[in-house]
């Protein structure tokens, strides 16, 4: 029996968690972008605290959970470095011109029924099954 969807379920569960935490907590958006851009631009030094530990949390525990579960990790991603490095400087300079990213938008905006999260996450999901389609099927590169 195929149960990969179950992950899928349990992690969009524990995001959907932080992110009514973060909310109902402090009044705050998980917008990952946000919090890495508010430490990059140092517009976000008063909290650095809580931001820190977010992402510190974003590689931790998943290296924590890692050894509870017997699966076996496999990703589809290139090993051409050039367009890696492409692909997050495209990302990176996405969620600046869309003012958030995934978790801003997507979770936390649609959650809330907010227009600006809706109509984002419908402009970044088309163009990421665009450059999908063109970048493996239209150039062969991934």
């Amino acid at each position: 029996m195929q149960t990969d969807w179950i992950w899928g379920l349990v992690g969009g569960l524990m995001i959907g968690s932080a992110a009514a935490i973060l909310l109902l907590g402090n009044g705050r958006i998980m917008g990952a972008s946000g919090i890495i851009g508010g430490l990059v631009d140092r517009s976000g030094l008063g909290d650095w605290a809580e931001r820190v530990a977010f992402l510190a949390a974003l590689v931790v525990i998943p290296a924590l959970m890692l050894p509870l579960y017997n699966v076996e990790i496999s990703t589809k991603i290139t090993s051409n470095l050039g367009i890696v490095i492409a692909g997050g400087l495209m990302v990176g300079l996405g969620t600046r011109l869309a003012m958030g990213c995934t978790s801003g938008h997507g979770v936390c905006g649609i959650s809330r029924f907010s227009l600006r999260g809706i109509v984002a996450t419908v402009f970044y999901l088309l163009a990421g099954g665009i450059a999908m389609v063109l970048f493996r099927h239209g150039l062969g590169l991934i």
